[in-house]
């Protein structure tokens, strides 16, 4: 038998195979992890998707926390899952920083998993404490000079960590970096004037910015925020090339057939466009932002390579 003919025939058998299963999928329950604890913006979404996919579906999806090492270990979990679209994962920017965070991590991002859905995204926003007097990040770098500001974050090697040190490189600026653990110890301190500076999403400063206690001097977005529409962007105010934000999206095992990836990402793309979505979401602080396999898998490179090298800069690194 000629060889070509030979594997274009096995080639298209596979398809077959592949198709038939994508139109049966899925045929059990769907294992959907959470890489960290009830109650975040990862897992609401994960039990938003959830539900609308097994109503859909007939299937069960149960959300599965498996919190710990900053989403690490649910990530390799899923990393090492059978790849048949019955395990999958909703991974955000935690995920892509640790890859050059770690110095030693059970997966590759890039290798093991297969990008299916981006769900939505909020931009960061850059906040100084009222006492401050600073309305622009021009203000900012003149206070600078004149005092020794404090930049607090949620964390060495956290999105506002990271966000914070490119913010003072690219403008040119000091502030003295100190990381809490976590965002929720931060904000009451930049909330009473110990600490000066603090950048993260929206979601989680627009309380204490509605208190007057902090000021938003600036959104880290292509356009201004409904959130906050007198909040001018970096762009606005001379600083081209600065949008960051925290996105949350799915993927699955890498091996995961192209027909159930697709299956996946059609059906959440669907439901992501019902107002009751949209609502949930909103009400979260984020936006719902949906974009296929191909334009995600770009965003997560990109990103890998740029928090890749503000991860070198900084000199965070995690044993």
């Amino acid at each position: 038998m000629n060889m070509k003919f030979h594997m274009v025939g096995v080639g298209v058998a596979l398809a077959a195979v592949y198709s038939a299963n994508a139109q049966n999928y899925p045929t059990r329950p769907i294992r959907y992890v959470v890489a960290f604890a009830p109650g975040g913006v990862n897992d609401i979404l994960a039990r938003i998707v959830g539900q609308k996919l097994a109503d859909v579906w007939g299937q069960p999806v149960i959300v599965d926390n498996r919190p710990g090492a900053g989403g690490n270990i649910g990530t390799e979990l899923v990393a090492k899952a059978a790849p048949d679209g019955h395990t999958i994962i909703n991974v955000s920017t935690a995920q892509v920083i640790s890859q050059s965070l770690y110095t030693r991590l059970g997966y590759n991002l890039e290798r093991d998993l297969a990008p299916v859905v981006l769900l939505a995204y909020t931009p960061l926003v850059v906040t100084v404490h009222n006492g401050i007097a600073a309305k622009t990040v021009s203000d900012l770098v003149t206070v600078a000079k004149s005092m020794k500001l404090v930049n607090a974050s949620g964390g060495h090697g956290t999105i506002s960590h990271l966000s914070g040190e490119m913010l003072k490189r690219t403008v040119g600026f000091t502030a003295t970096h100190v990381p809490y653990k976590g965002n929720g110890p931060a904000i009451p301190d930049m909330m009473s004037g110990q600490a000066h500076l603090l950048i993260n999403g929206i979601p989680d400063l627009l309380p204490a910015i509605k208190s007057g206690r902090v000021r938003a001097i600036a959104m880290m977005a292509e356009k201004r925020h409904s959130f906050l529409p007198d909040v001018s962007t970096m762009a606005e105010q001379g600083y081209k090339d600065f949008v960051l934000g925290n996105w949350v999206g799915i993927e699955a095992p890498m091996g995961t057939p192209k027909p159930i990836i697709d299956k996946l990402y059609n059906e959440v793309a669907r439901q992501m466009k019902a107002p009751d979505v949209v609502e949930k979401i909103v009400q979260q602080g984020f936006d719902v932002s949906v974009s296929g396999p191909a334009d995600f898998a770009n965003r997560i490179n990109v990103e890998i390579a740029r928090f890749g090298k503000a991860v070198k800069e900084s000199g965070a690194r995690v044993d």
